[in-house]
């Protein structure tokens, strides 16, 4: 039968596509993939085509990225035609206004995806290929003014600045409404006058929620917390209960009010800890210097950076020596030595001399701008409990009003001596404590608190849903070489043969791998202090797992491992050495071997200790170098199990036995180098790169970048991710256990308003608080 579902045309744009054969290696790949259809690669225009059944694209998309970063790490992915857009919605202290507005912006048919971030106040936008945003955006302004009147929405990040003017509006109201209460309650006034003055007190402290009320019911939108207090407060006076009816709304509208204060200052707290950015770049004009915005600096320009001031773009130190902080980038606090010729990066801060750099990255391109958007996207990446916590909301509160309405009409039905004055009034206490603003609030909070925390330690998380995921995992598996070690190598012994000498043998092993970019290659030219004549080279040829064999002044050399001696059948005598080996062979005779030595990490051996007591059940290292150097590295830090001598291909091979092996809850992350183990990253249910400064691959290639390259940072990150969901699961269990308990007095008859109101307000205040624990770690 024919598939009726109606698919659509994805295209990406692969920059850096440059090898015919790669570009059909990944038409297959992707082709392979679920969901995928009539897949096919322009090598000439560097398009990626694809069809993909319509609701299911993000999850296509991802897949789709993923395989083609798996294929070759260089490529960098664009949607054609595709653009993100970002509005600050100045004035959004409603986390249910936020999920309001984000499901509302799914239903313009231009918007691709939206997602609005709660604790940044961002709205990010993306568009069909064919849309112009300036068309757009009108209506994206429109839309959001229907949903909140009460935000304001602008296109730069200044304007979302939070106002004093709105504070102070609601203290004046909160004060008129207390006043005009008093004199109602002790003035022992005529009814009439007594209840003219309840509602004008009513008026001033709750007519702003009785308005969104209204208009939202207008609109179709019913069950929100403004429609919750407006019930309450207004059948408070219908029963006669006046005074308890201006008292809540006056309550409720103080703890908006210090849940908005408290969020605030949350949010403060997150953007001080990611306060890198930098505010300006002193260009070098000539003789002067010009102040001027890091946008405008090129490439190849000359910035001046004094003392005490933040290294505005990437750059090559060009004159002067300091010291600089990294702890911005790396939560580091030694200071790092920069000179002539020296990398830094901006974010750092130049502690003492002054400073001329050369411009290597425009800011778009800069490490601290790369940081600053992984960061304030992270939370677009949603985790399961947040979403699960949205789902929730939209259907709890409806079920509360349900029962709400049947707690107040029912028992007068059924029950002789059972009041509707009195049902109704437990009706409403119910109604008022069934707000779920402190999980709705408190949650995306907490991750995003989280994600910041983490991000000062420098381990960059790319989403909730990853530091999530960090909780289910028990099986790590590591790269060796510049994972484990540091992948700087050295020679520190040669061995020959009798027929040989020593120099003679690192003579022939320099030239053979002279044009290998492998660090082990480098560390044998280094070793040779003599120059080389390419001219003597005339024949050159690499073996994958094996080694090289060159024609180097017209005699054959062999350099590589034991598996090349074995391939050409030549006689060696076996290395008892712990180190890289290679063996040297001219013209089919054993000429003698070289011992390459790779440091292993300061921090590498308590690493592993730290993933053992985090209850991690097994710990795997995969490597590509000889069996005894891995087993040496191995046994040296206490992992479980060792698999050496692996190409790429058998590293994703090893992970996915290992994944089909693990239980289907249990995580699985793999730690690499962020650009060779591309392949495995993505396969790992969470790939974790040691980024290093500035790695730009690794920053694209993996779910999690440790940005200081110390394994010990792994299981930092795994704590930090525990701590994150211990203090998601307090809120969750003090939110509902709290409610659970007032909304059974307030069905009773135990509980009042005035405890309906503290179970909504001041639980949602409490949880907010703790959310904010996450940064005082």
């Amino acid at each position: 039968m024919e598939d009726r579902r109606e698919r659509v045309k994805r295209e990406l744009l692969l920059e850096g596509l440059d090898c015919a054969n790669c570009a059909m290696k990944i038409e297959n790949g992707v082709k392979s993939l679920e969901g995928i259809d009539r897949c096919t690669v322009n090598f000439a225009t560097k398009m990626l085509i694809f069809d993909v059944e319509m609701n299911e694209e993000e999850k296509a998309l991802e897949s789709v990225k993923k395989k083609v970063h798996s294929l070759d790490s260089h490529i960098k992915i664009k949607e054609k035609g595709v653009e993100t857009h970002t509005l600050y919605l100045h004035g959004l202290d409603c986390a249910h206004c936020a999920g309001k507005i984000e499901s509302e912006m799914g239903k313009i048919p231009a918007v691709q995806k939206a997602s609005v971030d709660f604790v940044s106040k961002m709205l990010h936008i993306t568009l069909a290929p064919e849309d112009s945003w300036n068309r757009e955006k009108e209506k994206v302004i429109q839309r959001i003014n229907k949903i909140e009147s009460g935000i304001t929405v602008e296109e730069e990040e200044s304007a979302s600045k939070e106002k004093n003017e709105h504070g102070r509006s609601i203290l004046w109201r909160l004060g008129g409404g207390v006043l005009l209460t008093g004199i109602a309650m002790f003035a022992s006034l005529p009814f009439p006058f007594e209840f003219a003055l309840f509602l004008i007190a009513y008026a001033i402290a709750g007519g702003d929620v009785v308005y969104r009320a209204i208009r939202n019911i207008i609109r179709g939108r019913v069950f929100d917390e403004h429609f919750l207090m407006t019930i309450a407060t207004i059948g408070a006076f219908l029963i006669g209960e006046y005074a308890e009816g201006v008292a809540v709304m006056l309550f409720y509208q103080t703890g908006e009010w210090f849940q908005s204060l408290a969020v605030n200052r949350s949010r403060k707290s997150i953007s001080e800890m990611m306060n890198i950015r930098p505010d300006y770049a002193n260009l070098k004009e000539g003789e002067g210097n010009k102040k001027v915005s890091p946008e405008e600096v090129k490439q190849g320009d000359i910035i001046v950076v004094k003392p005490g001031e933040k290294i505005p773009l990437d750059g090559m130190v060009l004159n002067g020596s300091s010291s600089v902080d990294t702890s911005a980038l790396t939560g580091e606090s030694l200071p790092r030595e920069v000179e002539k010729g020296s990398e830094v990066l901006s974010g750092f801060v130049n502690k003492q001399g002054l400073l001329e750099v050369t411009v290597t990255k425009e800011y778009g391109e800069s490490t601290v701008s790369k940081i600053l958007d992984l960061v304030q996207n992270a939370s677009s990446r949603k985790a399961p409990t947040e979403n699960f916590i949205t789902k929730f909301a939209r259907y709890y509160t409806p079920i509360v009003v349900i029962i709400a309405f049947l707690l107040a009409f029912l028992p007068p039905l059924l029950f002789t001596g059972a009041t509707l004055a009195d049902w109704t009034y437990r009706a409403l206490v119910f109604l008022v404590i069934s707000c779920p603003c402190a999980l709705v609030v408190s949650i995306p909070l907490t991750f995003f608190g989280g994600i910041g925390a983490a991000s000062r330690r420098g381990i960059l998380v790319k989403g909730g849903n990853y530091l999530e995921a960090l909780n289910d995992v028990r099986y790590v598996v590591f790269d060796k070489t510049g994972t484990l070690t540091e992948g700087v190598f050295e020679v520190v012994h040669v061995h020959a043969e009798k027929s040989f000498t020593k120099e003679q043998v690192l003579y022939y092993a320099a030239y053979a791998e002279q044009h290998s970019n492998h660090p082990i290659a480098e560390s044998v030219k280094k070793a040779y202090n003599g120059k080389v004549n390419e001219g003597l080279i005339t024949s050159y040829s690499e073996k994958a797992g094996h080694g090289i064999e060159a024609v180097v002044d017209e005699e054959q050399v062999l350099a590589g491992n034991e598996k090349l001696m074995n391939l050409y059948s030549i006689s060696y005598s076996r290395a008892s050495e712990y180190g890289t080996i290679i063996y040297v062979a001219v013209n089919n005779r054993y000429a003698g071997y070289l011992v390459i030595s790779d440091k292993i990490k300061q921090d590498a051996k308590e690493a592993l200790k730290s993933l053992k007591r985090l209850g991690i059940k097994k710990t795997m290292m995969l490597t590509g170098d000889q069996k005894s150097v891995g087993e040496n590295v191995g046994k040296q830090l206490g992992i479980d199990e060792v698999y050496a001598e692996l190409l790429p291909q058998h590293k994703v091979e090893k992970v996915e036995e290992l994944d089909k092996a693990k239980e289907k809850a249990e995580k699985l992350i793999f730690v690499g180098d962020g650009l060779n183990d591309t392949p495995v990253l993505a396969r790992a249910d969470v790939g974790v790169a040691m980024g290093g400064l500035g790695s730009d691959a690794a920053i694209e290639a993996a779910d999690i970048v440790i940005m200081t390259d110390e394994p010990s940072k792994i299981a930092e990150a795994i704590s930090l991710a525990k701590r994150t969901r211990k203090i998601v699961w307090q809120n969750i269990s003090f939110a509902l256990g709290v409610k659970a308990i007032f909304l059974l007095l307030g069905a009773f008859g135990i509980a009042t308003m005035w405890e309906a109101v503290f179970s909504d307000v001041g639980v949602t205040l409490l949880a907010v608080l703790n959310a904010m624990r996450i940064l005082k770690r």
